[in-house]
């Protein structure tokens, strides 16, 4: 089995649910304060996300407009930035963080929005034949384990190999939000399951015929989490799929691919201790800021702050 080296991260969504400040700022550019008490935007979140599960190259799916800003941001201190009266090391550290990453990132340009399952193509010659992690560039991951979540899925997939996907269980009022699954509990890897059956947000009579799974809670489903693991043959599915023009309100979304490889019967999904968090919403933004900051340097006092207001009991 081939180790993975490589991970995509789809960056490309025009992010109309955060107008306007999505006017000329890039969702997945968003700022967050994050655990360490550094202010980042959500893309170095996946990317550091990345780097810390052993990834060594991150290509990141743009759109034209946004190419040279994420390039830039992940580039050298220019002359007016270094001489800024402020942290000097804060600053000088930040920075050269910075420039390491973006030696590992390769930009791959979305030239029309044609849907996420488009923009993962766009991705085959950077992948190469090698099996990748695919990160949505708007969500933010949280670990609830020693190991962050890409590495929690890496080792399931050590022992599941083919495609697989991280879930999370979800009460069955939000499945029309989210890609659904149900399968097989696998007896060998734990929290993890061959999945043999696949909806796109489905409606929650959808769920309830097709979806339960006895080993779940009533009202509880699957969903995709932000994490999967492609072989190269989720390209094969995908170039089907755009020759074929299966489009879904004129997009190519990826889930027609995904069912394909559902299929053929090499598909499974694990849960893991973690969550993922939408910041292309207003609400799944502030959840991130707040997760974020209770998990970190400033935990205590935003404890204290939310207490102070009657808005924390912990």
């Amino acid at each position: 089995m081939k180790a993975i080296r490589k991970a995509v991260i789809t960056a490309a969504g025009r992010g109309t649910r955060q107008f306007p400040a999505t006017r000329t700022l890039q969702k997945e550019m968003l700022p967050l304060v994050d655990r360490d008490g550094v202010t980042k935007p959500a893309l170095q979140l996946l990317v550091e996300e990345a780097v810390n599960a052993g990834i060594e190259q991150v290509g990141i799916v743009v759109n034209p407009e946004s190419e040279a800003g994420v390039r830039a941001y992940f580039g050298a201190l220019t002359d007016e930035e270094a001489s800024w009266d402020n942290d000097k090391q804060l600053l000088f550290e930040q920075a050269e963080h910075l420039q390491r990453l973006g030696e590992r990132i390769v930009t791959i340009v979305q030239k029309e929005p044609l849907g996420l399952g488009h923009a993962v193509y766009l991705a085959r010659e950077f992948v190469g034949e090698e099996p990748f992690v695919m990160y949505l560039g708007d969500h933010v991951l949280l670990s609830r384990g020693e190991k962050n979540c890409t590495q929690q899925v890496l080792d399931v997939y050590a022992q599941t190999s083919g495609t697989l996907s991280a879930v999370r269980r979800t009460p069955e009022e939000r499945v029309t939000l989210y890609g659904t699954l149900s399968g097989t509990p696998l007896p060998n890897a734990a929290n993890a399951l061959h999945v043999h059956a696949m909806i796109e947000k489905p409606t929650v009579e959808q769920a309830r015929a097709s979806l339960r799974m006895s080993t779940l809670p009533d009202g509880v489903y699957y969903c995709f989490f932000g994490i999967n693991i492609f072989t190269p043959e989720i390209f094969e599915c995908l170039e089907r799929t755009i020759v074929e023009g299966q489009r879904m309100k004129g997009e190519f979304q990826l889930t027609t691919a995904q069912q394909m490889l559902v299929e053929r019967g090499s598909y499974y999904a694990c849960e893991i201790q973690g969550e993922a968090l939408d910041i292309g919403i207003p609400q799944g933004y502030l959840e991130a800021q707040v997760a974020l900051g209770l998990a970190g340097t400033y935990g205590a006092s935003l404890r204290q702050w939310m207490r102070e207001r009657g808005g924390c009991s912990g």
